[in-house]
């Protein structure tokens, strides 16, 4: 348990240091289809916007850090429940309001010092609640159920953007975060990991997932970011990669808690998230 631990502190430690650099790469693009038209209407940033701001050097900085965070999370939802890898990786908000502190000279409120606290705790408290990791059985369904749902999740999410318009943040970042989420099941459940087998993986629809829904995700995130709503699209991204991975990992995947401790950890995982969304709402999380 302690490598998949280790592991999730990696990944929200990368996360939030590439979140820094993708938000101010994302906005430094400038794209006239997101301001107002002659009839006053908004419009969402347009897919070749979108694509020129993944190609500045700040936004590709943070792909490095992405990388180094989706080891880190490819490795704790293996090593540990869902619930607690997943909210470890949560964490990664707090990394990145504590890093505009220092690089963006932000001064957090007393109330995001007071959710940072919690966060950390809520943590704390997750990691002793949790027992191994389950080992439930998923079948063949369940793997082709994460890439269905992904495929409609990221194709409808686009059908959703040219509705909705600049708009789109928050619901971008919500449906963001649930494909990374079903990314993190696909992650758990993908034969051909251990034991290494090519022929298994090559023939398992999750191992699909995990790539489809790694880019589908990286790129509503990217929408909602280009929107300037940095704050209210992290909360939702936060609120979808926690919640759904984890039901499911208890749900489906045997997950559980120390005996006695389901109320407790249950308890600290709302904290946690809680925690997180009123740290995505400071003005320390940078909007570009």
């Amino acid at each position: 348990m302690i490598i998949g631990i280790v592991a999730a502190v990696v990944a929200a430690l990368g996360y939030g240091t590439a979140s820094v650099l993708q938000a101010r790469g994302a906005q430094s693009v400038a794209d006239p289809t997101v301001d107002t038209d002659e009839s006053g209407q908004s419009h969402a940033p347009s897919l070749r916007s979108t694509v020129t701001a993944m190609l500045t050097v700040s936004f590709l900085a943070g792909l490095v850090f992405d990388g180094i965070g989706f080891v880190g999370n490819l490795v704790a939802a293996r090593e540990i429940p869902l619930f607690l890898a997943q909210t470890i990786v949560s964490a990664n908000l707090v990394v990145t309001a504590i890093l505009a502190t220092v690089i963006l000279h932000v001064r957090l409120r007393t109330r995001d010092q007071v959710a940072i606290a919690v966060v950390i705790v809520a943590l704390v408290v997750l990691a002793l609640a949790s027992a191994d990791e389950g080992h439930g059985h998923d079948g063949a369904w369940l793997h082709w159920t994460v890439l269905i749902l992904g495929i409609v999740l990221i194709v409808g999410g686009q059908a959703i953007v040219g509705v909705m318009g600049a708009r789109i943040a928050v619901v971008a970042g919500l449906l963001g975060g649930v494909v990374f989420g079903l990314m993190a099941v696909a992650v758990r459940i993908v034969h051909g990991i251990d034991p290494f087998s090519v022929g298994d993986l090559l023939t398992d629809p999750a191992a699909y997932a995990i790539v489809l829904c790694g880019v589908g995700g990286f790129y509503l995130f990217t929408v909602a970011l280009q929107t300037g709503s940095v704050n209210g699209a992290a909360a939702a991204l936060v609120v979808g990669e926690t919640v759904v991975p984890g039901a499911v990992g208890i749900a489906l995947l045997g997950d559980t808690t120390r005996a006695g401790w389901g109320p407790v950890a249950a308890i600290a995982f709302v904290a946690a998230v809680a925690g997180a969304v009123t740290v995505a709402s400071s003005p320390a999380v940078p909007q570009g």
